[in-house]
């Protein structure tokens, strides 16, 4: 039975990670918010005087690329997770749409779908999506970083749906709703749903936190658009212009703390909500009160 939404978030903020995370992530929104009202073009270049220290007219001082570093890093937030967004939701939509299929039909369709899922799973994911962003690369940005990072992204999820979908098919409600006439898709949407849905944001919150890491790894390789200011984006630009060497830390530092702190966040996260959903330390918490 699915618990109310009230008393799940009450029973969620009571765990210290839920409460941290929730709280930076906040933080990070409310950034990646503020990149709407910069003052100016996270494009342009030498807007302001290079390598300036932190101020009161520029709050983390300049880059040596004439820009102001906290307004680039409000849109780096922002289109980080944004990429992160689009490509959770849309793994999301084919690790469901693949876990349920393959669970609830069994058979040919489960075999043919668990292979391409296996496939995936042993493939070197990192050197063919390398390759497939070299081909594309002047095409990539922020929507289809996350739409090639959202194609290979589903797979292991949709096997976690499927054992999910398996177990469900066996349980008398199943049997009984089969039994009444009703139909396939009511079943699923009704009955199963509620089941698979927490399942899936759980593994959103993974694949975010995939995604992100992804889109820096190929941003500091230089293969996705750069003039595109993103978290990986921004420290490769920092890392060109010699920011260790120079010792520029306002500029190297503010794009690798707010990635870990955006990691950090994202795992407590789904650390937290796994927690609450395995019904072995549900039990653990409701003894011990």
């Amino acid at each position: 039975m699915v618990m109310p939404l009230r008393s799940t978030l009450k029973e969620l903020f009571r765990d210290y990670r839920f409460l941290c995370a929730f709280i930076v992530l906040c933080f990070l929104a409310a950034l990646a918010v503020l990149s709407f009202f910069s003052p100016y073009d996270p494009t342009v270049w030498y807007y302001a005087p290079r390598d300036l220290r932190p101020s009161a007219q520029h709050i983390l001082g300049t880059c040596s690329r004439g820009q102001d570093i906290f307004w680039q890093a409000t849109f780096s937030i922002r289109n980080s997770l944004v990429i992160s967004v689009v490509a959770g939701l849309i793994s999301r939509i084919i690790a469901v749409v693949v876990g349920l299929v393959a669970g609830y039909q069994g058979g040919k369709a489960d075999r043919l779908l668990m292979f391409i899922s296996d496939g995936f799973l042993v493939i070197p994911l990192f050197l063919i999506i390398v390759m497939l962003a070299m081909l594309i690369r002047d095409k990539m940005n922020i929507f289809t970083t996350g739409l090639l990072l959202a194609v290979f992204g589903w797979a292991w999820d949709a096997r976690v749906i499927r054992s999910q979908v398996l177990s469900l098919r066996e349980r008398e409600f199943t049997k009984t709703a089969i039994l009444s006439g009703t139909r396939t898709l009511e079943l699923v949407f009704k009955e199963y749903m509620p089941y698979i849905t927490p399942l899936a944001f759980s593994t959103l919150i993974n694949n975010m936190s995939w995604a992100i890491g992804m889109e820096m790894t190929l941003s500091i390789v230089g293969l996705t658009n750069m003039d595109i200011p993103t978290l990986g984006t921004t420290l490769k630009w920092a890392l060109n212009y010699q920011a260790i060497l120079m010792r520029r830390w306002n500029w190297l530092l503010t794009p690798v703390l707010l990635s870990v702190l955006l990691f950090i966040a994202l795992y407590w996260l789904s650390v937290s909500i796994s927690e609450y959903l395995d019904p072995r330390t549900r039990v653990q918490r409701v003894g011990g009160e």
